[in-house]
């Protein structure tokens, strides 16, 4: 059996945007994961856009699916910068690209999933993909992304910079 393979689309913007005071000179947009399960964390509780990449599927088309889907907007235009590929620790392999762009979160409409719960109950319910979206500078959003996909942004400080980065994500 194959491991598990996401991709996502970690959206930055640099200056003129809204600082949360953390002093830093762009701000990436993470989602706070919906259901149940999250809804009372925050730490180690967000994400970049990401999700699974379906069987034979390129992963950079699996990202700007997964966008419009977590999102509910299409992925804005520009350069899509390799950051590369994680493996996160239950062993799947995540592969991220930065774009920066600006995007007005009031704007987003996340999709949805369905899961039995209360677990056993029989019940199927509804939840978004994401609860809530937000611009945080990479400080901030350092302890609330899944352990995993911090080194992402280890990599987008390194390519803001204009410093090799490592594992780069394979060109579409």
């Amino acid at each position: 059996m194959a491991a598990k393979r996401s991709a996502g689309l970690l959206l930055f913007r640099r200056g003129g945007a809204r600082r949360d005071g953390a002093g830093s000179a762009y701000e990436v947009l993470v989602g706070h994961m919906g259901g149940p399960f999250w809804q009372s964390k925050d730490a180690g509780a967000w994400s970049a856009p990401k999700g699974e990449c379906a069987e034979g599927e390129e992963p950079r088309a699996a990202a700007r699916r997964e966008f419009a889907e977590e999102l509910g907007v299409e992925p804005p235009g520009g350069e899509w910068l390799p950051l590369g590929e994680a493996r996160q620790p239950g062993g799947k392999t995540v592969v991220l690209w930065a774009l920066e762009a600006d995007l007005d979160t009031a704007l987003v409409r996340p999709g949805s999933f369905t899961m039995e719960w209360p677990p056993r109950s029989g019940r199927i319910a509804e939840f978004p993909e994401l609860d809530r979206v937000e611009w945080l500078s990479p400080q901030a959003a350092r302890p609330r992304l899944v352990t995993g996909q911090r080194v992402f942004l280890d990599r987008l400080d390194d390519l803001i910079r204009g410093e090799p980065r490592a594992r780069r994500a394979p060109s579409p």
